[in-house]
């Protein structure tokens, strides 16, 4: 198993993801080779909480133009965590 510090890469701080808190689901950006079976044991190790569900998508690339050059901004990873009844991450906007 790798490092749970290498699975969960950073907390998605959004609109959305903030109102999911309320349900106890919490979202991560992750490792694009990560599977559930990693996410929910990071999820476990660092923040010491059961995970009941985990989802995953992957969040496709958009296009970016600057001036007469183009690109492509990478495809990333996301994974919502859904916790116990009764368990919280604490300051997980502050993370």
């Amino acid at each position: 198993m790798r490092d749970a510090r290498d699975v969960l890469k950073s907390p998605v701080i959004s609109e959305k993801s903030v109102g999911l808190v309320e349900e106890n689901k919490y979202t991560f950006w992750v490792d694009p080779a990560a599977n559930k079976i990693e996410i929910r044991a990071a999820v476990e190790k660092m923040f010491k909480v059961t995970v009941v569900d985990v989802r995953t998508l992957t969040v496709k690339g958009k296009m970016k133009r600057v001036g007469r050059y183009q690109g492509k901004t990478p495809d990333r990873k996301k994974a919502i965590a859904t916790l116990k009844a009764g368990d919280k991450i604490d300051n997980f906007a502050g993370l």
